[in-house]
């Protein structure tokens, strides 16, 4: 938990403006579109609407920071890089979006957890700026984010590119998330400064195995889709 903190227990909210606030303004942006589909006969589909969310900044990188052989959890592997001996890194962060989800309950298929969501587990991440272009601007972002949030100073050529890029949800996103790793086993790490908006308060780091973190993904306890492909990426790598 950041030093200076209690825990936070709700968000309030102080005014929805949702009616009048412009869909192109706000961190934010919703294009609203009319569209048809023009096919190789030179025929067109009938008009449907589409809405795509952005960003400013379209891209995110999301690091899976680890270490090696730190736990000596019961089971765990004596072999140097065994998936059994390495810890990951999460944070526990506030994300008033999954929170909300409480307040339209009528529309869940399923229930969510009684406790909701105010706060998800999940790795570094961070948006892509401007200037971070190609894979050195990648890895760059990368181990920026990783000190700023987890407190290690590592270097941008420590970074792991995990594969390709992906989307979250294509249907309504634009946005992609470049995948990585950085080990970090043997640094000391130091208090993240964080970037010290009201969404980092309370924020919580653990380090726990990497098979239990996978196992909380695919339970749903974990869910948040970037942590996932991330540890099933390295534990690829890895093999």
């Amino acid at each position: 938990m950041k030093p200076g903190h209690s825990s936070v227990t709700d968000i309030e909210i102080i005014e929805d403006f949702s009616s009048t606030a412009r869909c192109d303004e706000g961190f934010l942006r919703v294009r609203r579109l009319r569209c048809r589909n023009r096919r190789a006969d030179g025929s067109s589909s009938s008009v449907y609407r589409v809405d795509v969310v952005d960003r400013p900044r379209l891209d995110a990188v999301a690091v899976l920071v680890f270490r090696r052989g730190a736990s000596g959890a019961p089971g765990a592997s004596d072999a140097p890089g065994a998936p059994g001996s390495i810890e990951v890194l999460t944070r526990m962060n506030l994300r008033p979006a999954a929170f909300f989800r409480k307040d339209n309950r009528g529309a869940m298929t399923v229930p969510d957890p009684a406790a909701g969501y105010l706060r998800v587990e999940e790795i570094v991440a961070g948006l892509l700026e401007p200037e971070d272009k190609g894979e050195e601007g990648l890895k760059r972002r990368a181990a920026e984010e990783v000190r700023e949030e987890a407190g290690y100073a590592v270097k941008p050529e420590d970074i792991q590119l995990l594969g390709g890029s992906f989307f979250l949800a294509p249907g309504i996103l634009s946005e992609k998330v470049f995948p990585a790793a950085v080990d970090v086993t043997g640094l000391e790490p130091v208090d993240p400064e964080g970037d010290g908006t009201p969404l980092e308060e309370g924020t919580q780091l653990h380090w726990r195995p990497l098979a239990e973190v996978l196992e909380a993904c695919r339970r749903g306890d974990i869910p948040d889709a970037k942590t996932e492909v991330a540890l099933t990426r390295l534990l690829a790598r890895q093999a």
